[in-house]
């Protein structure tokens, strides 16, 4: 019997992808839909997907499917055609990377969640289809110049940083549950303006869109298949882009360049970065900015700590790991709204003088 779930190394894995002869597409796609049974869903579309070669993550719930992957080119003709024969995934939109180097996942994860985007809302208390009206990218940049206009991000404060629309409003939170709560403050009073959303493939606005609506707002409007989608129309059509910078995504990557814009600085030195990285310390992976001199400097990691520990022979490593306590670790997170100051507030470590604040 297969397995279905992967048993396989990631270093292996890893000189596996690298050592691929052909070019692989990324792409993502997502849709609210009816899944009767999840689990059953789940396991068939592993089997299918692992034959297609297809890497990435894929989440499945009850409400629908939210997936970025990645392919083999040979099966592309293939992978659209099983799409096709599948119901609940028949026309589904299809968000091709812009800036892609074919290494964006390594290996096939498939997960059943009680939600395809974790959002802690209650959505027996709302028409979750009651959603915005879709904008093209040149009808987004058309609603841009309205001043009646209010354009948020629903992304999360890491993925604006590195990119963003201009004049957009970008909460400081870490996750999509956290943001809403923030975004309904924000808009509060707001119930007449034109409201603009846009997040990275569109998922999160179409939960965020139905939830305003149900909240009185008349006018909520959001860009159809979120950044991605907006930088391939921008190309195809010769449009001028409002996005400035680096869209954020969720894989290896860690970024697709929109523009030459660089919006960011090294959460280390100041430099003008945009460049994510997670702290090379397994026990920490802190999700952080790093240009490439403090990426040598600092070997990868966020802090001098943090250094000392990928230093030590890889038993000690894990032995630490084990016999970690709340006393004797900064714990296991990829986000810090205010790195700097975590940093100054818990290590000897200081940024060089010209860093930015």
């Amino acid at each position: 019997m297969r397995a279905l779930h992967n048993r396989v190394n990631r270093n292996i894995l890893k000189e596996r992808l690298m050592q691929e002869s052909f070019k692989r597409i990324t792409v993502s796609f997502y849709r609210y839909v009816i899944i009767n049974n999840p689990q059953e869903f789940r396991d068939k579309l592993y089997l299918d997907f692992e034959d297609l070669g297809i890497f990435g993550r894929v989440y499945i719930a009850y409400e629908g499917i939210n997936a970025q992957i990645s392919l083999p080119e040979h099966n592309w003709d293939a992978f659209k055609k099983y799409l096709d024969h599948t119901k609940e995934l028949e026309n589904i939109p299809l968000k091709i990377a812009v800036e892609d180097n074919g290494k964006s996942f390594y290996k096939l994860d498939v997960k059943v969640r009680k939600k395809i985007v974790a959002d802690g809302l209650d959505d027996k208390s709302f028409d979750v289809t009651n959603v915005g009206k879709h904008l093209s990218a040149a009808e987004f940049n058309d609603a841009l110049e309205n001043p009646n206009t209010v354009l948020i991000d629903m992304r999360n404060h890491y993925e604006s940083e590195v990119g963003r629309f201009d004049n957009a409003i970008c909460p400081n939170a870490d996750t999509f549950k956290e943001e809403l709560p923030i975004v309904m403050d924000i808009l509060k009073g707001k119930e007449d303006k034109k409201v603009l959303l846009y997040c990275t493939g569109g998922v999160r606005c179409e939960k965020a869109s139905a939830y305003l609506k149900h909240h009185g707002f008349k006018d909520v409007n959001q860009l159809h298949g979120g950044i991605i989608e907006y930088a391939r129309q921008v190309k195809q059509f010769g449009l001028p882009s409002k996005f400035k910078g680096k869209n954020f995504v969720f894989d290896q990557r860690l970024g697709e360049r929109i523009t030459d814009d660089i919006l960011s600085t090294c959460h280390q030195c100041g430099k003008a970065c945009d460049n994510h990285t997670n702290c090379a310390n397994d026990e920490c992976h802190l999700l952080f900015i790093q240009c490439d001199e403090c990426k040598a400097k600092y070997k990868g990691c966020c802090t001098p700590q943090c250094m000392k520990i990928i230093e030590l022979p890889i038993e000690e490593q894990i032995r630490l790991r084990k016999g970690k306590t709340k006393e004797n670790t900064h714990g296991k997170s990829r986000l810090r709204p205010n790195l700097k100051k975590f940093l100054l507030e818990n290590f000897e470590f200081r940024f060089d003088k010209n860093a930015s604040e």
